[in-house]
């Protein structure tokens, strides 16, 4: 059986959990990282040495960096539906996987850190407001791609989605108002009302 290492809390472990519900795999998951530890002992080092969670083990297959683990899990697990095997629809998949790390996670990580992690009397107000506004004009951009397209990479749901809804959901769950944003949010409610969304998409922010 998979074992997947690494707290719910972390977005990046939820979106490998998403991943492996959605393909269908079983697996284990293993408390780790924050206030679990474990990280950094070396047993644990010798197999991530970035000391991060997610970590996956498949058999012999050791995976770290989560847009890594749910490339694969889609690939041996969901080929051709999580996985897109036309080489241009994939790309198209992998483009938006790549845009949620480098772009929109660090667009949000001011404000989800300033409200989620910060005592309320050392809160940023400026940081969490220049975080809204740099996330906010990525969300406009999320809005309009949707707006001509059900899922991210076309009709189907795939590996996009995956990272994206990951990302939907700490957004969504910070304390502060949001413009209205009906693609999105139709997007958004479809990926929720999927199975596999349960026990990765209804947990509480922490």
């Amino acid at each position: 059986m998979l074992k997947l290492w690494g707290r719910i809390s972390s977005i990046n472990v939820r979106k490998a959990v998403l991943a492996a519900q959605e393909a269908g795999v079983p697996f284990e998951r293993i408390d780790a990282g924050h206030e679990f530890g474990i990280v950094k002992t070396p047993e644990y080092l010798a197999k991530n040495p970035n000391a991060m969670v997610p970590l996956l083990e498949d058999g012999d297959v050791r995976l770290w960096e989560s847009n890594v683990i749910v490339r694969y899990l889609c690939a041996k697990y969901a080929p051709g539906t999580l996985y897109p095997e036309p080489l241009a629809q994939r790309f198209d998949a992998e483009r938006w996987m790549d845009w949620q790390q480098t772009t929109l996670n660090p667009a949000g990580r001011d404000a989800f850190i300033q409200w989620m992690r910060t005592p309320a009397e050392r809160r940023d107000m400026d940081r969490i407001a220049r975080s809204t506004a740099a996330t906010e004009e990525l969300m406009a951009m999320l809005d309009e791609h949707l707006s001509r397209r059900a899922f991210m990479a076309g009709d189907a749901f795939t590996m996009a989605d995956i990272p994206i809804a990951c990302e939907l959901h700490r957004w969504t769950g910070l304390p502060q108002p949001r413009p209205a944003r009906p693609h999105l949010e139709r997007w958004y409610a479809a990926v929720l009302a999927r199975p596999a969304s349960r026990g990765a998409l209804d947990v509480p922010l922490s």
